[in-house]
């Protein structure tokens, strides 16, 4: 008895903080599948968006298969950097700011913009000791996977904001049925 009554005040506390689980990800009815494109050749986040918007329910068409028909997810920059952001005494970096940026536009099958080229931009910080340089590289690569996963989840749900906002529109403009009669 104590654990469902326990259940339930988690449950109601987390609905009174704003807490919300995300939907799926939402795309119009008639977009029949979808092709992600890149400048980069072989790029991983190319790989996770198609694995994203398969998850979604769409279907994804292949970076070898013909795209006609299909709606398109540009993704047309992406950008690696790394800033300084702490030196020691001797004039060594310690700490780096490590940045990502993705500029990306979605099509409709017919070339019609369903989301703008937009360009969302992710960074984190991490210490390299300039003495000792052993995990440096392992915990960049980890860091720019999580970043990669982090851009992926961020461009689907710029996709799905711009879809929720159309479909609103349009459920708001349509007049009712049987009003003014």
């Amino acid at each position: 008895m104590t654990r469902y009554l326990t259940a339930l005040v988690l449950a109601v506390s987390l609905t009174g903080c704003g807490f919300h689980l995300r939907n799926k990800l939402t795309l119009p009815d008639d977009t029949p599948a979808v092709k992600v494109e890149s400048t980069v050749r072989y790029s991983e986040l190319v790989k996770l968006l198609g694995r994203g918007l398969h998850a979604s329910g769409a279907v994804v068409v292949g970076e070898d298969e013909s795209g006609k028909g299909a709606a398109r997810l540009q993704i047309r920059s992406e950008r690696w950097g790394d800033l300084p952001i702490a030196i020691d005494a001797q004039g060594r970096t310690q700490e780096y700011s490590m940045r990502y940026a993705v500029v990306f536009a979605f099509q409709r099958p017919d070339g019609s913009v369903l989301v703008p080229e937009q360009v969302i931009e992710l960074s984190r910080d991490y210490v390299s000791e300039p003495t000792d340089a052993t995990g440096t590289t392992t915990e960049r690569e980890i860091l720019a996977d999580e970043l990669r996963r982090e851009m992926s989840a961020s461009i689907l749900r710029r996709i799905d904001s711009v879809v929720r906002a159309q479909m609103e529109k349009e459920r708001s403009t349509v007049p009712a049925a049987g009003k003014g009669d």
